[in-house]
């Protein structure tokens, strides 16, 4: 699939930066078009925890970050962010080996209110309550990148401590891309914290 080499290509032409902090590999990509990418993986488990953007803003400056993976809380990143109200939903991406999966907190309604639907056409998913409480559409960023199709088969939900757990099974092609690219980061030189001034912060 000429599309998803393309993804690849471009993770691969990428420079790297890497760090090892906190029991995380941090890496920063710089693409070729400008636009910036940092994503941080346990070291233990190799699981993503985080990754957020930087596009290039239209007059060439740098934009701010925005986030696909993990909190934006995250190491106390509060400062331009609005605190949200803790007892309001809160949607999250967590993603595990082998599922992309989103998680929205302090939704307490019992199990059968969800439908969580694929919209193929529309390239995203969709969150209703049957109560007309809750509605979240959101798409798969990998999928979009990798032009992979959306399957309603690979979908599912659950319901738990007022979180519901929506998860999507990887496809094979996204799963041999993140094996290939973990190889890789592998391989860069990972620098301790304060060798190195990075820019995954």
């Amino acid at each position: 699939m000429a599309v998803q080499h393309h993804w690849a290509d471009a993770l691969r032409k990428a420079k790297k930066t890497a760090l090892i902090s906190d029991g995380k590999r941090k890496v920063h990509y710089l693409f070729e078009d400008g636009n910036e990418m940092a994503e941080e993986y346990d070291l233990k488990t190799d699981e993503l925890v985080l990754r957020k953007w930087r596009h290039k803003s239209t007059f060439g400056g740098q934009g701010q970050w925005t986030w696909e993976v993990g909190e934006t809380t995250q190491n106390g990143i509060t400062s331009d962010l609005i605190k949200e109200n803790s007892s309001n939903p809160l949607f999250m991406r967590k993603d595990t080996k082998t599922s992309f999966q989103w998680r929205i907190r302090n939704i307490s309604y019992p199990i059968e209110v969800y439908s969580v639907s694929a919209e193929p056409m529309e390239r995203c998913c969709v969150i209703r309550t049957s109560n007309k409480k809750y509605y979240k559409k959101f798409s798969i960023p990998d999928l979009d990148r990798c032009q992979l199709p959306l399957e309603s088969a690979a979908l599912s939900f659950t319901h738990a401590n007022n979180t519901l757990i929506i998860s999507y099974k990887k496809p094979k092609e996204i799963l041999t891309l993140e094996q290939e690219l973990l190889v890789e980061l592998k391989k860069l030189k990972g620098t301790s914290e304060g060798d190195i001034d990075c820019k995954t912060q």
